[in-house]
Parts: C-alpha cells; structure tokens; sequence
C-alpha cells in the first residue's frame, strides 16, 4: 500500500490532519464509531481528553485486528457533542494522537452531533483505512 498526502499550497495549512490522502493498495478496512467503551461496554473517562484517547484506542485496536497501522488510515471522521469543548481541548488531543498514531495524518473532519449512541459519550471515531 501506498499513500500519499495532498495538502495543496493554496489552502489553509493543515493542523492535525491532511487535505486529502490519494491511496492505492488492495484492501480497505471500514472502522466502525468506537466511543470510549470499555471491555464490558460501559463508557468511561470523565473528560473530552480522557474520552477521546479510549475511542482512538479503540479504533486503532479494531484496526490492528484487521491487520492495520496508524499510517494505513485513510480517513477519519470525528462526532463531538461539543465542539467548542473539542476546539478548547485541541492541543491536547492533538498530543493523544500523537502518542498513539503519530504524524502521518489521515483526511480528517470534526462533526458536531445531538448525541451519540450511548448518552455519556461526548466524542466518537470512525474511518477507513487502505492496506497493501
């Protein structure tokens, strides 16, 4: 698989994410919305932060399942609840993602929702991914 990012000169500069990622490879892995659910299906993390660090975990790990890395995804797409409180906390999720799937940024969006499935969830995660 190979991907390349495409953050072209005559829009913004991108921060924690890429303007378009062009990938080829032979299989896509389509990553369900993982919230910060725990092994026994109960929400946990008191905090955006906290919250977005388990549904990144989770993704990346449904990811690893499919035999994926970081650097495989494709796409991600964010839902908050709040995005006032996700822009308030940005620099610190942007250090989560980091730590767990380092620099190579996949063509991202950030989403403002009601609510999500399970009502103590404030953020949830979904993509997909290309890999060789």
């Amino acid at each position: 698989m190979s991907t390349e990012r495409i953050n072209p000169p005559d829009l913004s500069p991108p921060t924690g994410f890429s303007h378009a990622v062009l990938a080829t490879g032979s299989r896509v892995v389509f990553l369900a919305g993982q919230t910060a659910l725990d092994s026994d299906g109960k929400v946990v993390g008191e905090t955006l932060p906290e919250q977005f660090e388990r549904a990144l975990t989770n993704l990346l790990t449904a990811l690893a399942a499919a035999g994926g890395t970081p650097a495989d995804l494709a796409r991600v797409t964010v839902y908050a609840t709040d995005v006032a409180a996700y822009r308030a906390h940005v620099a610190e999720l942007g250090r989560v993602w980091g730590r767990l799937a380092g620099r190579t940024y996949p063509a991202m969006a950030v989403v403002e929702v009601v609510r999500l499935w399970d009502e103590q969830a404030m953020v949830e995660l979904d993509g997909f991914a290309v890999l060789p």
